[in-house]
């Protein structure tokens, strides 16, 4: 069983506070410096934002959403332990703007109604979950709603999609998307 470990906030109201991150084998918090340049692209600020964290583990996504002013946040994760971290964590910061939901990814999406500005995916990388996931998504994106994702290797979307920027660290390829059905 991996260690435990922590991740730091990078930007908001909780700049350098640390998430604690469930040892479970398939967590893999987002690196600082992904998430850096993801919330460069994305602005620095959230205000009023609608974001969903479909594949939450760590929770640095949601939290760093949180942090810079996302007026909610959805983390939805079904491993137990991971959402027992995710809860602590959630009441440490006093994140009231935060809803965590324990359930399958798959099965939220398809029963959710909501729809978001910002949607991240980083499913573990071994179930090959994002084919299945993206044409989920149009329904629950705001029309000028953007996708994260992560994969461990160069994901291509359909013609439905275009990807607005990309970047890669280490073996973690990165992406931003916009759905294209929207314009």
């Amino acid at each position: 069983m991996p260690q435990s470990g922590k991740v730091r906030i990078i930007g908001g109201q909780w700049r350098s506070r640390l998430i604690s991150v469930a040892g479970e084998i398939d967590v893999r918090p987002t690196p600082n410096r992904v998430r850096e340049t993801v919330f460069n692209w994305l602005g620095q600020t959230l205000e009023g934002k609608h974001c969903l964290d479909l594949f939450a583990g760590s929770g640095a996504m949601g939290f760093e959403s949180a942090s810079r002013g996302a007026e909610s946040v959805v983390m939805v994760e079904v491993n137990n332990s991971v959402f027992q971290a995710l809860r602590s964590m959630k009441e440490k910061l006093g994140a009231t703007q935060v809803k965590l939901i324990k359930m399958d990814a798959m099965e939220f999406i398809r029963s959710d109604q909501n729809q978001y500005d910002v949607i991240y995916l980083d499913p573990p990388f071994q179930l090959n979950l994002l084919p299945k996931l993206l044409p989920q998504l149009p329904l629950r994106l705001s029309k000028s709603g953007i996708v994260y994702l992560e994969s461990d290797t160069p994901f291509q979307p359909n013609d439905s999609w275009t990807v607005w920027k990309s970047g890669q660290a280490g073996n973690v390829f990165f992406q931003l998307l916009k759905f294209d059905g929207h314009e």
